[in-house]
């Protein structure tokens, strides 16, 4: 029985460079995916896991390379190559700790939740307790009894209901919604 390389007419070199190839396309494709996608896409553990082997075996072959005294243009653009796939890896993860930094409180509350890594988690469920942590030492202790919810607007709330509703007062900083004013779209 043929190994798929062999069925593919590749010698095993050429395969793993396919190979290779492939995946850095596909984290690419992941990459431009997850930046332009205005929520947190389903986190890629297969394709990272790969990505991840590939570099160790990038980087120990560019070791290998320069150790042997390689010609130093080939060696570079190994390295360049290397380079590009952990740009590509480090930006990926990046902008997903970014949009968990920046919605967390609605990840942990929806399905997006499920869309995360087990590191992802881990580190939302830090990041909001941390925030809930603060919010309650700097501001909601302070607060009367019924009012010291991160969610809630009191106690009488059933849901979550901290977003902004017609006709309700609010206190918050003026810049915060100086160009929301100016540009007319709410009145004080």
């Amino acid at each position: 029985m043929a190994s798929g390389s062999e069925g593919l007419g590749l010698g095993s070199e050429d395969y793993e460079t396919l190979m290779a190839t492939t995946d850095v396309e596909l984290l690419k494709r992941a990459w431009r995916n997850e930046k332009a996608s205005p929520e947190i896409l389903q986190f890629q553990f297969n394709l990272i896991q790969r990505s991840r082997e590939q570099i160790q075996l990038m980087e120990e072959t560019v070791e290998e390379l320069a150790e042997s005294g390689a010609d130093p243009l080939t060696v570079s653009l190994y390295q360049m190559d290397l380079d590009r796939t952990l740009f590509l890896l480090r930006s990926y993860l990046r902008i997903r700790l970014q949009k968990i930094e920046k919605y967390m409180i609605h990840i942990s509350k929806t399905e997006l939740w499920n869309r995360l890594s087990d590191q992802e988690q881990k580190f939302a469920k830090r990041c909001t307790d941390d925030l809930e942590k603060h919010l309650n030492q700097s501001v909601l202790s302070k607060l009367p009894y019924g009012y010291q919810s991160i969610l809630k607007q009191s106690i009488s709330s059933e849901a979550d209901d901290m977003d902004l509703v017609a006709d309700d007062l609010y206190v918050l900083r003026y810049k915060s919604i100086k160009p929301l004013i100016e540009n007319g779209q709410i009145d004080l």
